[in-house]
């Protein structure tokens, strides 16, 4: 034990004991943290330069074009993570892991979006895409965040780099990626390698520093949870920056969909008839205004009937509940996918759905959730509430002859003799009443009506449920009353009343023995008093006809309110009158109040508009002035005849002289310091001195006062101004970043505080509904192939259209074939294009720009190059991207975007033009003229193009002169110089083209193999497919060319000009010779001994002339062998001199540098050791 060594103590470096160790240590010293500045200031005032240039280019690189975030900040939507990768990579066990992390649930078919609270103030929506080009393009224009899965193992596939090519198309979203299945690769060496490999292909994709992340294996079905702690955490923190296109258009990310057409309907028409569903959904992008045409990518351009506001199913947690830092268990456990069959309460606009996975019994379950809660308390209910109001009655007063009644028409009083079945009947509509107001809650059932009064003693007659809380009001009730739509004329006989008092707001009790004053409220106006009969008898005595007396002369008293109350009618809404009816203007302005009474009892009836007096007479009432500005009385306006009045503020104006300073205002115009303390004690003697009535000096004073005021604040923001400018000039220049941002927010900030205090109602009406709201959109005339093959596992975008995108015209792009797509694209070929929410088949035609002077037709995209292409399509915004493609099959070999490109106008009026020439042979040559013909049919064709410029081949150029009365078609041309009869002439002209009107837009989501959608096929693919051959035509046949020889005639030269010319430019041309030389008149005849003598000099030469032959080759061989020495001394010797050359300049630098620095630096005298 004693020779046991002990681990020496190794002092805390960082961490809160560390640092208060070194504060006790240099309590006098001066703490430095970082690096000391002075220690690395640059030497060079040029490096210093060139590193302060370097900095301000990084933070130039880093800032980006400001655009306005139309998300809002309270309730923003939550954040579309979409999963992306090839078949078999681990899409769907990430998804799990993810939301595992998020939300403690394991998950086990997973379809559709699935959305988790992931933060106080963030929610994600989790999608995984298939592998599916239709899919990708949809996913691509939505994501916020895409998660790339990438095959360690296997590495980058084909369906990858065309996902990014697509977000490149669309606006690139923040794209991380995800390298799985590493845990293949064995050998440590081989995964560094790989990893290093794929992330530089990553980046090059992306850019230089992406972020990529490794997942080793799985355990448990699952992804490792720290690998996955620290990829949630990045996407938690993650800031998005909006996107062009979605930051102008709404959408929706639907994740709920439902049929609503009627059974019988659908029967009918055995399942074709056109459908309507619902989508419901969190709105995304800008706000949508209801009455536009939206986009189902898939299906088509779809109306939308009505949008609904709903509660949100996964809510953030408010700032009541959550008062930690950390979001709570409890809100973790929220998650929202209705696609995937996850136990909930789902609020729909007439139902509450309760997803309650398999059996159960009440004890038998820990921790229900909020719908298993619910059926649970529904087990206890021993009776409904329809069976216990109907068993119930209520009466207001304890001499009152009859309990309470009211019927879904007209409210009429019942005569004493009426049936305890009529009672009954009446009480079960009004419990149906209480039914569709607290329907919701399920608690309420056993509380009994809402109703109970304030007024009854005895709440509940004897036949009332023993566990009833006889709670009664905590506050009077507000009862409106609108009697607006009353006639004046009515008998009292005619007259309908509500059967209950409490509609004439009375609050007295049987315990008040005093006289009760009775008010009725005419909408939202004060309460008008209504004189009470109760003064003359008793409380609750009843006349001779069985009527209390307070119940007497009721219509006179109406009648007189109604009069009374004719001036201070309630406001009127004129929003709700403008967008949310459609009458016409005339009935708006002449029976509003007919609109409001009709419109108050609709479906959407509160209980408080319950108690209206029913009217089948429409009452016409006078015209009002336009209440939403303020009414001018005249007799304010004469006080501005008053010239002491005007007098007193002339000097305001620039026009006015400065001699008599305005009250309260000094000479420049900045009100007194000790006149608000005045204003007070003046106030009350200058009313009463100007005007008797009170009326003048008080309304003059705070308008003056008003003006001063704003006159100060005006004042002192310039000087605020000029004080920056002069003590801070630098800091008042702000660059145009900052600038920018703060006009954004400030307008922002205009808009928020502009439709604060509206309505929701009304606020969706004028702005439309805003990003973040969970909303249910009813879709009309959807394809009944939609809902049939309806598939979770495909995403459904509901795009809003902007009002230019639903018409259609001719488009010109701006487009460049995709380097890695194999063919060269043809013009009139089909191609398919997804440009803004839409995916269509075209007819493209591509072009080029002439000089500016015309659109050249164009047969083939020129490679590696831009060209112009139009098309017949739907409208898009300018500079909108799209992608194109030949076909979206899976079977398609090789890279499938074949086109990348941009919108440039739409509706161009620049005609493309065709390159067309006309060919034509003379028949007759006169010196500069000739007769044409083949080039035209007729004399009228000629006609048409006189003028016309032509030329040969040759090119001599001419023009169109005539028509010639024979032969058809042939006609007079002029030349610069006499042509040939072998020259052909030719005319270029342009023939002008328009695109086919061909528009297919590709409804995969109608398809049950969403994968199999094929549009417009070429005649060769059709002809390959049924096994036709090519048509073959004659002319269009290869034939080899036979050319007759040509003969030209002999230059002749005149002997004149010969003997003018030098001799060196004479023709030397020497004359045949026709007569025989004297070697050709005599034959030479040899003898024998000079035969023999010839044959051995021949012999000789032959010998001679093959031994030289050999030595020259000979010789060429040793050349060869020494050039290679020579060249490869000669590569030796240059590399030395390089070497040498190098050497040489890095001294010569080197000294150069040192001169510099001794310049700047006055280190000249000093020598350093090198």
């Amino acid at each position: 034990m004693d020779s046991q060594t002990h681990k020496a103590h190794r002092p805390a470096q960082s961490g809160a004991k560390a640092e208060k160790k070194k504060a006790s240590k240099g309590k006098g010293k001066e703490k430095h943290h970082g690096f000391n500045e002075k220690a690395f200031a640059p030497k060079s005032g040029r490096r210093a330069e060139r590193q302060g240039r370097r900095t301000a280019e990084r933070d130039q690189t880093r800032l980006h074009v400001p655009l306005v975030d139309r998300t809002p900040d309270d309730q923003p939507p939550p954040v579309i993570v979409a999963i992306v990768g090839p078949p078999g990579v681990g899409k769907t066990t990430l998804m799990k892991s993810l939301i595992r992390r998020y939300t403690k649930q394991t998950l086990n078919h997973i379809q559709g979006p699935v959305t988790v609270v992931s933060g106080k103030k963030k929610r994600i929506t989790f999608i995984e895409c298939n592998n599916d080009l239709n899919s990708m393009i949809d996913i691509g224009k939505i994501a916020d965040l895409v998660l790339l899965m990438i095959d360690g193992s296997y590495g980058f596939e084909m369906e990858t780099f065309e996902f990014l090519n697509i977000l490149q198309s669309h606006g690139f979203p923040k794209v991380i990626g995800v390298l799985t299945h590493l845990d293949l690769i064995k050998k440590a060496a081989t995964l560094k390698a790989t990893k290093k490999a794929l992330k530089k292909r990553f980046w090059t994709e992306i850019y230089q520093g992406a972020k990529l992340f490794y997942l080793s294996g799985v355990l448990n079905g699952r992804y490792p949870d720290t690998e996955i702690l620290n990829l949630s955490r990045f996407i938690s923190v993650m800031k998005f920056r909006p996107l062009v296109f979605r930051n102008t258009h709404p959408y929706m990310l639907a994740d709920r969909f439902e049929d609503l057409t009627p059974r019988e309907q659908v029967r009918q028409s055995k399942g074709k008839c056109d459908r309507t569903v619902t989508v419901y959904g969190y709105l995304r992008g800008t706000n949508y205004r209801l009455g536009t045409k939206v986009h189902v990518p898939g299906v088509g351009d779809l109306e939308v009937k009505s949008v609904q506001i709903l509660g949100d199913p996964c809510p953030l947690p408010d700032a009541e509940s959550e008062k930690r830092r950390k979001l709570s268990e409890k809100k973790k456990l929220l998650i929202h996918a209705p696609m995937s069959d996850v136990g909930g309460v789902i609020y729909d606009k007439d139902a509450v759905y309760i997803n309650v996975p398999g059996n159960f019994t009440k004890g038998g379950i820990e921790n229900p959730g909020e719908g298993e809660k619910m059926v649970l308390d529904l087990q206890d209910v021993n009776s409904t509430l329809e069976d216990q109001v109907a068993k119930s009655q209520i009466k207001l007063f304890g001499s009152s002859s009859q309990p309470l009644s009211v019927e879904a028409g007209p409210s009429t009083l019942r005569s004493d003799e009426s049936d305890e079945d009529e009672e009954d009947d009446e009480s079960e509509g009004y419990s149906d009443e209480d039914e569709d107001e607290d329907g919701d809650s399920a608690d309420e059932e056993e509380h009994g009506s809402d109703e109970e009064d304030d007024f009854s003693d005895g709440g509940f007659d004897g036949d009332e449920v023993a566990d009833v809380d006889d709670r009664g009001r905590t506050a009077p009730r507000n009862v409106r009353r609108s009697m607006q739509s009353l006639p004046s004329d009515r008998k009292r006989g005619d007259v309908e009343y509500a059967d209950s008092d409490s509609d004439l707001g009375g609050e007295d009790d049987e315990d008040d023995p005093g006289p009760s004053r009775r008010f009725v409220r005419f909408d939202d106006d004060d309460a008008v008093d209504v004189p009470s009969d109760d003064d003359d008898g008793e409380d609750g005595s009843e006349g001779e006809e069985g009527v209390p007396q307070w119940k007497a002369n009721l219509s006179e008293k109406a009648k007189a309110a109604f009069n009374d109350t004719a001036r201070v009618r309630r406001r009127r809404d004129w929003v709700k009158l403008i967008y949310n009816s459609s009458a016409p203007p005339e009935v708006i302005l002449g029976q509003g109040n007919a609109g409001e009474a009709s419109s108050s009892q609709g479906p959407s009836m509160d209980d408080d508009d319950f108690f209206t007096v029913a009217s089948s007479a429409l009452v016409k009432v006078e015209e009002e002035l336009d209440q939403t500005k303020e009414p001018v009385n005249p007799d304010d306006l004469k006080e501005w005849e008053n010239e002491e009045l005007l007098d007193s503020i002339r000097n305001l104006f620039i026009t006015g002289s400065s001699s008599q300073p305005t009250e309260g205002v000094d000479e420049n115009g900045e009100p007194y310091e000790d006149m608000e303390g005045e204003e007070g004690s003046q106030a009350e003697g200058e009313d009463g001195d100007e005007d008797e009535d009170g009326e003048g000096g008080g309304r003059r004073k705070p308008s003056l006062n008003k003006d001063a005021a704003a006159l100060a604040a005006k004042k002192a923001e310039l000087k605020r101004k000029f004080d920056e400018q002069y003590d801070e000039p630098d800091a008042a220049k702000s660059d145009f970043y900052t600038e920018t941002k703060e006009a954004m927010a400030k307008q922002q900030q205009l808009n928020r505080a502009e439709f604060e205090n509206i309505d929701p109602e009304a606020r969706a009406l004028i702005e439309g509904y805003r990003p973040g709201t969970y909303v249910r959109m009813e879709l009309v005339n959807v394809p009944a192939e939609m809902v049939e093959n309806f598939d979770p596992s495909y995403p459904i975008v509901v795009g809003g259209l902007l009002p230019a995108e639903e018409r259609f015209g001719y488009v010109q792009v701006r487009i460049k074939r995709h380097r890695w797509f194999a063919k060269t694209l043809k013009t009139n070929d089909p191609l398919i294009l997804s440009l803004g929410w839409r995916r269509f088949q075209t007819v493209p035609i591509y072009s080029l720009d002439d000089h500016s002077i015309r659109m050249r037709m164009l047969k083939y995209t020129p490679e590696h190059m831009h060209c112009y292409a139009t098309f017949y399509g739907p409208a898009a915004l300018p500079n909108t991207g799209f992608c194109a493609f030949n076909a979206l099959g899976r079977d398609t070999p090789g890279f499938r975007v074949s086109a990348t490109g941009v919108v440039l106008d739409i509706d161009r009026s620049t005609r493309i033009v065709k390159k067309l020439k006309l060919t034509g042979v003379p028949f007759k040559i006169f010196k500069n003229t000739a007769f044409i013909k083949d080039m035209f049919s007729s004399a009228l064709e000629v006609a048409k193009f006189e003028g016309a410029n032509i030329r040969t081949v040759s090119g001599i150029r001419g023009q169109v002169k005539k028509a010639l009365p024979k032969p058809d078609g042939a006609f007079r041309a002029a030349f610069e110089d006499k042509i040939l009869m072998s020259d052909i002439v030719f005319l270029r002209a342009w023939y002008s083209i328009q695109p086919r009107k061909f528009y297919n837009p590709v409804t995969s989501l109608l398809l049950s193999d969403k994968e199999k959608w094929q549009g417009m096929r070429l005649t060769g693919q059709v002809r390959r497919e049924q096994g036709l051959k090519t048509p073959t035509d004659v002319n269009s046949l290869y034939k080899p060319i036979e050319r007759p020889p040509r003969r030209f005639n002999p230059l002749k030269v005149p002997k004149k000009l010969q003997a003018a010319l030098p001799y060196a430019s004479k023709p030397k041309v020497m004359k045949p010779q026709h007569r025989q030389t004297y070697m050709q008149k005599r034959a030479v005849v040899l003898e024998p001994e000079e035969k023999k003598a010839l044959a051995l000099l021949q012999q000789v030469r032959a010998l001679r002339k093959d031994q030289v032959a050999r030595r020259r080759e000979k010789q060429e061989e040793r050349r060869a062998a020494h050039r290679k020495k020579v060249e490869k001394e000669e590569a030796k010797k240059s590399e030395k001199e390089k070497e040498k050359r190098k050497e040489y300049m890095r001294a010569a630098g080197v000294k150069n540098k040192r001169e510099a620095d001794a310049l700047e630096g006055g280190r000249s005298n000093k020598r350093r050791k090198t």
